[in-house]
């Protein structure tokens, strides 16, 4: 028998000049090579390595955390990451702010016909490295391709699922009157680093995105705080004024923050107000608020500012009794004025 007529000639992809097309998302063969050369080889492990379409995992003692996210961002490299990076650490991120210790994430992927093979292999290289830096594999996933049209690059959908230790209890309704709010650094980094790029602005200092994963940062914090942290938030999307004013309605309790207490980046302070924007609206990837007992804040805090991730966390306000659930202000004057959550869309397509 002639092997040559029976064996197919396996054909690596040409990811310095190819694009996608829709025979990536058919099922054969070149799907299996777009699999393969990219995703297998990004996110390599054990469990991608046995095939299947999905994956069994041992899990230890303690309750099960799963959340799940999608990522859209516009443009998707920005600096100091892109929509890759961008989509491991926000899902291990929204694990993390239950207090738990995440395990395994899981990808989909929806590529647009035509995507340069390139940008596919760079995000997707940004994520084995993102996964395997924060210790938490891409254990299984999906690929689909659509028309040219019909969709805007890529976008990602991701899950994540961890355990959660049977002593830590975080709930959005647990914020108290006289409870302290922690921030774990600068606010701002990344809707700046994302508009900037959008928008083909320079600025006199590089304003680098924040992305990155908080588990470790948040386990410190459970070391030394454990229940008396009340419950922890990542300020994404609406930044730490729809966090906060989402903590005050769901706890039925009102905040006073200060103003000159809110670690901002001169580069991004003046790049808000070139751009019209109230930072406390601007979104984050790389930071957390905290809502921690006041006997056990300032421990908090200096087990945080010892971190990496927490070198810049400050002490920001208190949770107070208020009916109206208002979020209030000292501003940098000594004036006052009501945090409101933002209306419209201030930044559109930032994760």
């Amino acid at each position: 028998m002639n092997v040559a007529l029976t064996t197919p000639v396996k054909r690596k992809l040409d990811i310095k000049n190819g694009r996608v097309d829709m025979s990536h998302g058919a099922g054969g063969r070149t799907m299996g090579q777009l699999i393969e050369d990219i995703f297998h080889k990004a996110f390599d492990n054990d469990w991608l390595r046995a095939g299947n379409d999905q994956s069994a995992f041992a899990v230890p003692a303690g309750r099960m955390v799963m959340t799940t996210d999608g990522y859209v961002v516009s443009p998707l490299f920005f600096p100091g990451g892109n929509i890759g990076s961008l989509a491991v650490h926000g899902t291990i991120n929204d694990i993390a702010m239950s207090g738990a210790r995440p395990l395994y994430l899981s990808a989909s992927f929806i590529i647009e016909e035509g995507f340069p093979l390139s940008d596919l292999d760079r995000i997707a290289k940004t994520m084995g490295d993102a996964s395997r830096e924060a210790g938490v594999p891409i254990i299984t996933g999906d690929t689909k391709v659509v028309e040219r049209g019909k969709a805007d690059g890529v976008f990602i959908s991701t899950a994540g699922v961890g355990i959660l230790p049977e002593n830590i209890d975080m709930r959005s309704n647990a914020a108290q009157p006289g409870d302290i709010a922690i921030l774990s650094g600068t606010i701002g980094d990344h809707g700046v680093a994302v508009m900037s790029k959008r928008e083909n602005l320079e600025f006199e200092t590089d304003i680098l995105s924040d992305t990155a994963s908080l588990h470790t940062l948040v386990a410190a914090m459970v070391n030394v705080g454990g229940s008396a942290i009340r419950l922890m938030r990542d300020p994404t999307r609406g930044g730490i004024a729809a966090t906060l004013n989402e903590i005050a309605h769901q706890s039925a309790v009102g905040f006073r923050i200060r103003e000159d207490s809110i670690p901002l980046k001169p580069g991004v302070e003046g790049a808000c107000e070139f751009l019209g924007l109230d930072p406390l609206n601007v979104a984050n990837e790389g930071k957390l608020v905290a809502v921690v007992a006041p006997e056990m804040a300032d421990t908090v805090l200096v087990a945080m500012r010892e971190h990496p991730l927490g070198q810049d966390a400050a002490i920001i306000g208190q949770v107070v009794e208020d009916t109206h659930c208002f979020v209030q202000m000292e501003t940098s004057f000594g004036g006052g004025r009501i945090v409101d959550w933002l209306s419209g869309e201030q930044l559109p397509r930032i994760c």
